[in-house]
């Protein structure tokens, strides 16, 4: 999930689902309520470690730190020197993932909430990204607004980051080390990922065919972002079909070696399903 956060179009709600913890991340964020402030003030630790699920949560984003502090810089090296291959493996990953999330008994309003989802993530990874300040209460609203985005499969935070102008800023924190903007943007990040967290609680125990189709919605939409081969300027990009971007940048297209990356992604999830079936 750390890994995938740090790549702008690439979800670490999409790897909650491919890896089957979704569901109990959400539940276990949304136990961070008002029960468990009580607890913690009644110094009753055993008590709070349960109802939050600790252990869980714990591993969870023990790696997500982990994995983006260490990744920030070799994701940051793929993406500027191999770019294709890198997208591939993700474009393959999600897509194939997209028709796991799916519900397996649906109908008509499934497919309906499916279209909505994708359009809502295509339009969203269509924007350009807008002037914004670098004050204090600003990186803290970004936090609250990108972890929303971080636990939607398919809505990837770094590109809100982008979209508000943040990333490359919450970038440079995360490698100086800028203790100041971490902690300010880990506050928004906290309040606003406790708070979202109830919403889709609601959503997948009231209305979970329309909300999983929504979210496979997101997943395919998203892909319009990781296309492998693109033309991109400052505050915009542009699809190409392979034979394209060869003809118009002069670089090598590495089409074989896409067509291995995102085999690659797929297969990988296809493990994954499986090994998580016989584990159930």
């Amino acid at each position: 999930m750390g890994g995938a956060d740090v790549i702008p179009g690439v979800s670490g709600g999409t790897m909650a689902l491919i890896t089957g913890i979704y569901e109990e991340l959400i539940d276990s964020i949304r136990s961070i309520d008002a029960t468990a402030l009580k607890l913690l003030l009644g110094f009753q630790i055993a008590a709070l470690w349960r109802h939050i699920n600790g252990s869980f949560l714990v591993n969870v984003f023990a790696g997500v730190l982990i994995s983006i502090f260490s990744l920030a810089k070799l994701i940051t090296f793929l993406l500027e020197n191999h770019p294709i291959p890198v997208w591939s493996f993700f474009f393959g990953l999600i897509l194939i993932s997209a028709f796991y999330v799916l519900p397996r008994q649906r109908d008509w309003r499934a497919y309906i909430f499916l279209v909505v989802g994708v359009v809502i993530a295509y339009t969203i990874t269509s924007l350009a990204p807008a002037e914004t300040p670098t004050a204090l209460w600003f990186i803290f609203l970004s936090g609250a607004i990108a972890i929303c985005a971080m636990i939607l499969p398919g809505i990837s935070g770094s590109f809100i980051l982008l979209l508000l102008g943040k990333y490359e800023y919450v970038l440079g924190a995360v490698k100086s080390f800028d203790l100041g903007v971490i902690v300010v943007f880990a506050l928004g990040c906290a309040i606003g990922i406790v708070t979202f967290s109830k919403l889709i609680h609601w959503l997948l125990h009231h209305q979970k065919v329309a909300t999983l189709s929504i979210l496979a919605g997101f997943m395919l939409g998203s892909l319009n972002k990781i296309w492998p081969w693109k033309l991109v300027e400052e505050n915009s990009f542009v699809n190409l079909s392979p034979q394209q971007f060869e003809l118009i940048t002069g670089q090598p297209n590495q089409l074989s070696f896409a067509i291995i990356c995102a085999v690659a992604g797929v297969v990988i999830v296809v493990a994954l399903e499986r090994f998580g079936s016989k584990m159930s």
